[in-house]
């Protein structure tokens, strides 16, 4: 049972759910609209639900291959994991992956030429970020943060709705994202110095890192009320991003002195913003 359980647990389950839910709001808040598939005609539903489950399979498969190129560094930061503690082969790993990619894969080529792009581009871009953008400073932390924002668009573009509120909600989230990733390379200093990576903290210090976040996340709240002032969302819209606003700059601030604490409500923070857009698109 140990074998099967690793192979579960590598894939990062909840945070792919996770991923797969944030595609859903973002075609929710895209609306219906022209969903023809690049090869085959599906409804808006019909998309929508693909693309979710695509999604959730290539952020399984992207942390399953994340794990793979890491099991040195995570034998230090993260000796839990399955690779680590014997769970799970580092091939059997590898193996994983690349059926999870297969599946991703085939899912979205049922959707519209927009929403094939994107995930073609994720794909790519999933492969490519341990082994040649990971130990980059802040390079590895703008792709992950682009791939946290692009499940929005991903799933607009599956519906064929409107784009234009979701690529601010997209910009949001991406903003949040590379601010929880640099908070995150703070927690791994240790780790990754060991391994002879220069992230965005080895290279100009933890402090200096903790500040460009901080930075990311006042540009989002400053962009937040965009849907209000520019797409029609109404005051409920304006109130519950507020909320979120202020989760998210709570977080930035605690990460100064607890930067495990301060990501983890970063994290709540971003699930707050997506719910307003959802919110907005309803009231």
């Amino acid at each position: 049972m140990e074998r099967p359980r690793g192979l579960l647990e590598i894939t990062r389950p909840g945070n792919a759910v996770v991923a797969g839910v944030l595609t859903g709001i973002g075609a929710f808040v895209a609306g219906a609209g022209d969903a023809a598939g690049l090869f085959v005609d599906a409804s808006p539903t019909v998309g929508a639900a693909t693309a979710v489950l695509a999604t959730v399979f290539a952020v399984g498969a992207g942390n399953a291959i994340n794990d793979y190129f890491d099991r040195e560094i995570d034998r230090v930061n993260r000796p839990e994991r399955p690779i680590p503690r014997g769970a799970v082969s580092p091939r059997g790993a590898l193996t994983f992956a690349v059926v999870l990619f297969l599946v991703a894969t085939g899912l979205a080529l049922v959707l519209p030429a927009l929403a094939v792009g994107i995930a073609a581009f994720n794909l790519a871009a999933l492969v490519a970020y341990t082994e040649l953008f990971k130990g980059l400073p802040g390079v590895g932390n703008v792709v992950v943060a682009y791939l946290g924002g692009s499940t929005f668009l991903f799933g607009g573009a599956a519906v064929g709705g409107a784009l234009g509120p979701v690529v601010v909600l997209a910009a949001l989230a991406a903003l949040a994202t590379f601010a929880r990733e640099v908070v995150k390379d703070v927690e791994d200093t240790v780790g990754d110095r060991e391994e002879g990576l220069s992230t965005l903290p080895i290279a100009v210090g933890e402090q200096a890192a903790l500040r460009m976040a901080a930075g990311a996340l006042v540009a989002g709240v400053l962009a937040s009320p965009a849907p209000y002032l520019l797409a029609g969302f109404g005051p409920a819209y304006l109130v519950a991003v507020a909320v979120a606003d202020a989760v998210m700059l709570a977080a930035g601030y605690r990460s100064f002195a607890d930067a495990s604490r301060g990501q983890a409500w970063l994290k709540y923070g971003q699930l707050l913003a997506a719910g307003a857009f959802v919110l907005g698109r309803i009231a």
